[in-house]
């Protein structure tokens, strides 16, 4: 199956879509990736969905990504008496370890590390920012403050602290479970959730060893400061904006959305957007025009893949959610004004072969008209390389490896086949002509721009060019 669209199209599975023909209907529906989220999955249903989507691969045989997204640590309020209680803008509030039952002057918040980071004068938000408080006194087991914002404040609900670095790492003990249960099925991506700073990524790095890709949420102000460490740090990026829209001023979000896309497309990480995206189709089979608008935004702006969160896993209409954002996608990527919007955003190459070699495969193609850029890759850097150029032809990732196969079916244009490793330089361009006619991307009197690391199979040497015409059932001719 060929999408004709560069952007990829996250699905996250749940009470709505975990069954197998609702799976096999998302992926024809266009889902590229299925999003498995940890916080209302057990371990006996994550084998039992992974096992789901890795049949309907073999269905469709083409290599669909797996990302296992960590639950990251839960701040949250406990009990209040009645269930709620309702502050009054301007009253007093305790916040306390004490684990007594919460009333209209007071209410305990177990969490010993935020008393050690808030300082006098900072803000806590409660129920995803519906409450605001700001700390008048402060010290090792109580906040006292005063109720910025009123409202009803219930039991469990959520506690942010925008203006401190909390001293946690992203991984709970739960998370460590989750992500060691992901790793041992062989999910291809974790996402990782309450990312401060580059070392929150490095244990869940070092727990992985290689096993899957690591994503990086950004959903924190703290992952802002360091934004250019994380992407060094990490595989991939998500802009994750409903966390985000609660920790930061809901008008800065959109710019940070830019900024974070861009940098991630510097660097060649992919990036996803994500969150809220066509929230409305939880209920309705149609989205509003400001949605369509968004979803277009994210792919006018080269996101690498764009997510469905609840729309897909909870809502009443999963398929039509996907359909539509398919449809967006793929009109977007048809209007005239896409590829300068694309081009003008594109990077410089760095100073090495690999991405010499992918900028003018680039050049090549668009100068020769070519019908495909096809390149071999066995780690995924060709593949990552080719895509951070942003060509309009398409891209077709051939690798032996099927992890790599799956990992890159997250980024932007890339068309992954899985086929054997080319024995030489002609049966490399032998092979990559047959398979781009077979795919439907080349017909015969056409030509691709091949790529690839010699000596052949090599990780990350990408350092070969060639230029090869496609012959009468796909043999190359020249």
């Amino acid at each position: 199956m060929i999408r004709r669209r560069n952007v990829k199209i996250i699905a996250t599975l749940g009470p709505a879509s975990s069954s197998p023909e609702m799976i096999r209907a998302l992926f024809d529906a266009g889902a590229d990736v299925f999003r498995l989220n940890m916080s209302h999955l057990n371990h006996e249903n994550l084998k039992k969905v992974h096992g789901l989507i890795r049949n309907v691969e073999k269905e469709v045989d083409r290599p669909i990504s797996i990302l296992a997204d960590m639950q990251g640590p839960k701040l949250r309020v406990g009990e209040i008496e009645g269930g709620s209680v309702e502050l009054e803008t301007g009253q007093k509030f305790r916040l306390d370890l004490d684990t007594a039952k919460g009333n209209t002057a007071r209410a305990p918040l177990p969490h010993p590390e935020i008393f050690a980071a808030v300082k006098t004068g900072q803000s806590l938000l409660l129920d995803d920012g519906k409450i605001r408080l700001r700390v008048v006194a402060c010290g090792k087991d109580f906040a006292e403050t005063e109720v910025m914002v009123g409202g009803t404040l219930s039991n469990r609900k959520g506690v942010n602290v925008p203006e401190a670095v909390l001293p946690v790492g992203a991984l709970t003990e739960k998370d460590r479970r989750d992500l060691d249960a992901a790793l041992e099925l062989g999910v291809d991506w974790i996402a990782l959730s309450f990312i401060q700073r580059p070392e929150d990524i490095a244990e869940a790095r070092k727990i992985a060893r290689g096993r899957a890709a690591i994503l990086a949420k950004i959903e924190k102000p703290q992952a802002l400061v360091h934004l250019d460490e994380i992407i060094e740090m990490a595989d991939a990026l998500m802009v994750a904006r409903g966390d985000l829209g609660v920790e930061l001023p809901l008008e800065q979000v959109p710019g940070w959305q830019k900024r974070i896309t861009r940098a991630a497309r510097r660097a060649g990480k992919p990036v996803v957007v994500a969150t809220q995206m066509l929230e409305s189709m939880i209920a309705s089979p149609v989205p509003t025009r400001a949605e369509v608008s968004d979803v277009a935004t994210a792919v006018f702006e080269g996101a690498d893949a764009i997510m469905l969160s609840a729309e897909s896993a909870a809502g009443e209409y999963p398929v039509e959610a996907v359909r539509t954002m398919n449809k967006i996608a793929v009109e977007v990527e048809n209007d005239q004004t896409y590829p300068g919007i694309i081009y003008a955003q594109n990077n410089k190459p760095e100073a090495t072969g690999a991405d010499a070699i992918s900028a003018a495969a680039h050049t090549v193609a668009d100068t020769l008209n070519a019908a495909a850029i096809v390149c071999w890759t066995n780690s995924g850097s060709t593949g990552l390389r080719a895509a951070r150029e942003r060509p309009m032809v398409p891209i077709l990732a051939l690798t032996p490896v099927p992890a790599t196969a799956r990992r890159l079916s997250l980024v932007w244009g890339l068309h992954c086949v899985l086929t054997e490793d080319a024995k030489d330089l002609d049966d490399m361009a032998e092979r990559a002509c047959g398979i781009a006619f077979r795919e439907g991307y080349a017909q015969p009197g056409q030509r691709i721009v091949v790529t690839a690391g010699v000596p052949l199979g090599t990780p990350g040497a990408t350092n070969m060019l060639r230029v090869a015409y496609v012959g009468r059932m796909g043999s190359s001719a020249g």
